[in-house]
């Protein structure tokens, strides 16, 4: 691939096991093409469950409300640790007590976007919940993630007890529904070829390659 400008927009909620899948299989697909150091990569909020209280809820409760049984979860569960194990993502819902609300945890994706480190708050906030079980609802969650990704966690934590942020990941999310987004992740290349799904790196291949010809 040319460096002509390749941008990719993801829309996705750091709860979405499959978001984690798909920012794997992206990156398989990038290196594949000698793109990933070109393509500009801006990850957009998406909640998942707008209506969450903000401090979360128990997960089994969770769950419960949201599959119906318990055997459907599980079947749920297989499908996506095997496609981890696919991507080398050792998913560990056993350790995750709490589902969060996430707007927090969007606002420091927000705030990460301008301090030229989003993907690697990204890869914090992802292995945290899903592989150690951490309450990415919590500001001093969020601060330690942060510290980890390169953030000074201090600060972090100094911003999230702000307000700032607040507006703009608001209309962000307003403008992946306005385009039809119902489910994550969702893939933008270059504002116009869009990818739903944590799709197999080859559907990437293809469509990065459609979207380079077409810049």
């Amino acid at each position: 691939m040319t460096d002509r400008g390749l941008t990719i927009e993801i829309y996705s909620d750091v709860v979405c096991p499959w978001c984690y899948i798909g920012k794997r299989r992206l990156e398989r697909a990038l290196d594949q093409l000698n793109g990933a150091a070109t393509a500009r990569i801006t990850w957009r909020p998406f909640q998942l469950n707008p209506t969450m209280p903000k401090d979360g809820m128990d997960r089994t409760t969770y769950l419960a409300a949201k599959f119906g049984s318990h055997d459907a979860f599980r079947q749920m569960e297989e499908h996506v640790l095997a496609a981890g194990a696919g991507e080398c993502i050792p998913f560990a819902f056993e350790k995750v007590a709490r589902t969060p609300n996430t707007f927090l945890a969007h606002r420091l994706i927000w705030h990460a976007e301008q301090q030229g480190c989003q993907d690697a708050i990204m890869e914090s906030l992802f292995r945290g919940y899903f592989t150690e079980g951490a309450d990415i609802g919590l500001v001093p969650v969020l601060g330690q993630l942060a510290g980890r990704a390169g953030l000074d966690a201090a600060d972090v934590e100094s911003f999230l007890q702000r307000e700032e942020g607040t507006t703009e990941v608001k209309v962000e999310e307003a403008a992946g529904h306005r385009i039809g987004i119902r489910g994550v992740p969702y893939f933008v290349l270059n504002g116009s070829i869009s990818i739903s799904g944590a799709q197999p790196p080859d559907i990437f291949v293809s469509a990065l390659q459609q979207a380079e010809k077409e810049s």
